[in-house]
């Protein structure tokens, strides 16, 4: 039977390797083997970049000497295409990524930019206690807020939350309330969070809102909802806890979210 190259063996190997690896960075923030600067940042930007990098490298000296072999052979020929698909398709995953990141600047979206709801002294605590991003006002400008006062561009530091969000294509509505009345809302954001998976649900009739935590699989990252239930409509607000750029999650959930609590008013309104 032929050897297979050191460079072939090399690409096989880092194409089972590679996945294993940014799978353990994933998993061990998620249940806090470490935390999430190391498993994202470290593990995963950095780590896993050159790891990326290698694979390419090799596979590309794999791809070389397999043409110029003879005769030719399918395994090398075959590994290393994967290997250069693999390197391929995570060049086009991270920069699909930037590209939400440049679309979605900030981390903190509202349906009501002027006086967005508020989150329960137990949710600030809980955020406190995880060192998570600070709920900040929104009108006040990027370039003077954390986390973005060493990050933001020049055109975003003079842009607030509400300017930022306004000036969305995408902008969460409110949920007018029609014929359901307030408890009804309250109920109905409940069951629709609880649809949706999110955890740690609160409820407070008096007050009207509705709080939930959601999580990302992988990572697990935690982001913030609270709803706000008045007389007329109900608001929304997801805050994610870390990051900059929530790459678009946070829009996505309170769109999400108000469909289904609007599916559930118009059940309980028959």
């Amino acid at each position: 039977m032929t050897r297979l190259p050191r460079s072939t063996k090399l690409t096989l190997a880092l194409l089972v390797i590679v996945p294993v690896w940014f799978v353990i960075a994933a998993l061990g923030t998620r249940f806090g083997v470490w935390d999430w600067k190391f498993g994202l940042m470290t593990l995963t930007l950095t780590a896993g970049l050159i790891l990326l990098v290698v694979l390419g490298l090799a596979a590309l000296v794999a791809l070389v000497l397999a043409i110029r072999s003879k005769p030719r052979r399918l395994v090398p020929l075959a590994v290393a295409g994967a290997g250069l698909v693999a390197v391929g398709a995570a060049a086009v995953f991270v920069g699909t990524v930037g590209g939400k990141g440049a679309e979605n600047p900030i981390h903190d979206i509202a349906t009501d930019t002027a006086n967005p709801p508020v989150f329960s002294a137990e949710t600030l605590a809980e955020r406190a206690a995880a060192k998570a991003n600070p709920v900040s006002d929104y009108q006040t400008p990027l370039g003077e807020l954390e986390p973005y006062k060493a990050r933001a561009s020049k055109e975003l530091a003079v842009k607030s939350y509400a300017q930022i969000i306004t000036a969305r294509s995408d902008r969460p509505a409110p949920l007018p309330l029609g014929g359901a009345t307030r408890e009804q809302g309250v109920a109905a954001v409940a069951a629709a969070m609880e649809a949706m998976g999110l955890q740690d649900i609160r409820q407070d009739a008096a007050a009207g809102t509705v709080e939930g935590v959601a999580q990302s699989f992988w990572f697990g990252f935690k982001d913030d909802v609270v709803a706000r239930v008045g007389e007329a409509q109900i608001d929304f607000r997801s805050v994610s806890r870390v990051g900059v750029s929530d790459l678009g999650a946070n829009t996505a959930r309170i769109n999400d979210l108000r469909a289904r609590t609007e599916t559930l008013l118009g059940t309980a309104a028959r």
